[in-house]
């Protein structure tokens, strides 16, 4: 805080809401084993974090908070409250494993019953919840990109506590976990080197990793294995959270930088690491979607693969697929719109949700990847048309063998090519390798009892995998026949939103944050964008606009389903003394499960941008 002169004191805020307590039946991670109270944290200004460890989404917002968080140190307090999606998430050692894998730096409520989300009205990941010194809510935010605003309000309530006496500084309650020795720490992908050993991603430890043939010997590896983003040799590269490789034409290894958004290229000869793509800042709406490679933002791109005579990039942070060209050394858009769902058809209609790995088909006419949010398999062909194998959308999920039109994964983040074809899935949250046949469109897994499995690497008719939770390689044969498995299947655990059958009002709720204002200066300044899960739920109301208000007419005869809600505002800094103010643009996807009742809400509304709540 600066320390010069004290800020004036804020305006008196609207009637204040106690904020409810904080529960949750997994218990307390990053504490030293205690427990904790709203009310052993009077005094503090209190930061909550609604997440899930599979949204990417939330992953940005971690990695927007380690600046603040840093900053102010003696005054706020992040909490974490973990609020499960897919059934895995639920389990609690795979919070532990999490809160590691991310080097979350604050404590975190584990709440599997989704008990604290739903005392605190949250309908999307992520949300952020702000607690000021006296226990009231003061802010709420839906999305991501909201840390400026945080950062003012915190300053704000800073000097309003302490004027009035009732803020209380000092060390926050984070108790580090004891450091564990392997010599790889979640790791993510792997590639298989021309002499039979292999590259690893080495994820959490910011490095890539050389092993023997064995997948255990360390021969060397590339990065200081600290946070940061700079080129250079062996122990001058740096990294952040590093994870899909694939070698180039050219003999160099393409890195897919997932926490610095950019592809990263490694010369295995001279151990060099240079930047082909990517500034180290993330895309946001209204950014460039192509141009020269080093000059454009990325967005968390978690996988890389040949295809074609391009790099194509499973850019999981907006849902796309973009590609890099060496011949002009350009990157754009090759295919999705940023809408997160399953959408099938041309590539620039298309709709991914989070893609995570990449695979070339055998015959090099199918670009296969793992569509992690929707688990889905899915395909681009030579044609440019986006398919689904496996896979319905975002709230079904499970593990099902048979029938492609029947089979469930749940979250796959890595694909593997077989030879005759068929496809290798790393079946993530249901620690499973399971294997698609496009001849007889079948699903069938080939083992079980894997930990988090995040990719596979084809060798000598065997598959290493890469067992993140376990860190390590693991080897196995494949099975003339799959092991046999009881059929799971599960929707996500939150709750669905009972409406009234006919109409129904969806408001999208944007208040422009202190000292901003909508930018009109070329038009209409929001987007909104309706669709449906099954599409014959909305008889009308699906499609984009410019209002951020809309009437919904839900169809006779469709009980319950998904409404997909897209909205974007920007706002631009309110200062007339400013020729180029900075603007911002706001934006959340949301997927709302829906169940028709007789008494149901015939408004539904949500919160794209933070407002005063106290």
């Amino acid at each position: 805080m600066n320390d010069a002169a004290p800020a004036p004191t804020p305006a008196p805020r609207r009637a204040r809401v106690r904020a409810p307590e904080l529960i949750g039946k997994g218990g307390w991670l990053n504490t030293g084993d205690r427990s904790y109270t709203l009310a052993d944290l009077r005094g503090r200004i209190v930061i909550l974090d609604f997440w899930t460890f599979c949204c990417v989404n939330c992953l940005h917002v971690l990695d927007e908070l380690r600046e603040l968080e840093e900053k102010h140190r003696d005054t706020v307090v992040i909490i974490g409250v973990h609020s499960p999606k897919f059934v895995h998430e639920a389990e609690h050692q795979a919070v532990v494993d999490a809160v590691e894998r991310y080097e979350v730096h604050h404590p975190v409520l584990d709440d599997p019953e989704l008990a604290t989300w739903k005392q605190y009205a949250v309908r999307a990941w992520p949300t952020l919840v702000v607690v000021d010194p006296e226990g009231y809510v003061v802010a709420q935010h839906a999305g991501e990109g909201h840390a400026h605003a945080i950062e003012k309000l915190v300053g704000e309530l800073e000097a309003e506590h302490a004027a009035k006496g009732t803020l209380r500084r000092g060390d926050g309650p984070y108790v580090a976990p004891e450091p564990v020795a392997t010599h790889l720490r979640f790791p993510g992908k792997a590639l298989l080197l021309p002499d039979g050993g292999f590259l690893v991603s080495d994820t959490t430890r910011h490095r890539l990793v050389e092993l023997d043939a064995d997948g255990e010997t360390v021969r060397r590896s590339f990065g200081a294995g600290e946070r940061g983003f700079a080129d250079g040799g062996p122990q001058e590269a740096r990294f952040s959270e590093p994870q899909g490789l694939v070698a180039l034409p050219d003999g160099r290894i393409a890195v897919a930088d997932t926490v610095n958004h950019a592809i990263r290229a490694l010369d295995p000869e001279t151990g060099l690491t240079t930047t082909l793509a990517g500034t180290g800042r993330q895309w946001w709406q209204g950014g460039p979607v192509s141009g020269p490679a080093c000059e454009v933002d990325l967005s968390s791109p978690w996988d890389v693969a040949w295809f074609g005579d391009r790099l194509w990039i499973a850019m999981a942070g907006v849902h796309q697929l973009w590609a890099y060209d060496p011949a002009d050394g350009t990157v754009a858009v090759a295919a999705g719109t940023t809408n997160e769902g399953l959408l099938d058809g041309p590539a620039a209609e298309a709709w991914f949700a989070q893609p995570s790995g990449l695979a070339v088909s055998a015959d090099g006419e199918r670009l296969w990847l793992a569509d992690s949010e929707s688990s889905a398999l899915r395909y681009v062909d030579r044609d440019g048309r986006v398919r689904t194998a496996v896979g319905t959308g975002l709230f079904d999920f499970g593990h099902r063998d048979g029938a492609a039109g029947q089979a469930l994964f749940q979250h796959p983040l890595g694909v593997t090519a077989l030879p005759d074809g068929s496809v290798a899935v790393c079946d993530t949250y249901n620690h499973a390798l399971r294997r698609y046949d496009p001849a007889t469109d079948e699903v069938t897994t080939l083992a079980t009892d894997l930990r988090e499995p995040s990719d596979a690497v084809l060798v000598d008719g065997d598959l290493v995998v890469v067992e993140s939770a376990r860190h390590r390689l693991t080897r196995l044969r494949l099975p003339e026949e799959a092991v046999r498995v009881a059929d799971r299947a599960h929707r996500t655990q939150r709750a669905a939103t009972e409406v009234a059958p006919g109409a129904l009002r969806l408001d999208v709720v944007f208040q422009a944050p202190a000292g901003q204002k909508l930018d009109v200066r070329y038009g209409p300044s929001t987007r909104l964008l309706v669709s449906s899960t099954p599409p014959e739920l909305l008889a009308e109301g699906a499609g984009q606009g410019t209002d951020l208000g809309r009437d919904l007419v839900l169809a006779d005869g469709v009980t319950e389903g998904v409404l997909h809600v897209s909205a974007m505002a920007a706002s631009c800094d309110d200062d007339p003394a400013n020729e180029y103010p900075a603007c911002h643009v706001h934006q959340q996807d949301w997927g709302v499960p829906v169940r028709v009742a007789p008494d149901g809400a015939s408004r539904l509304p949500l919160v794209l941008a933070g407002m005063d709540e106290g």
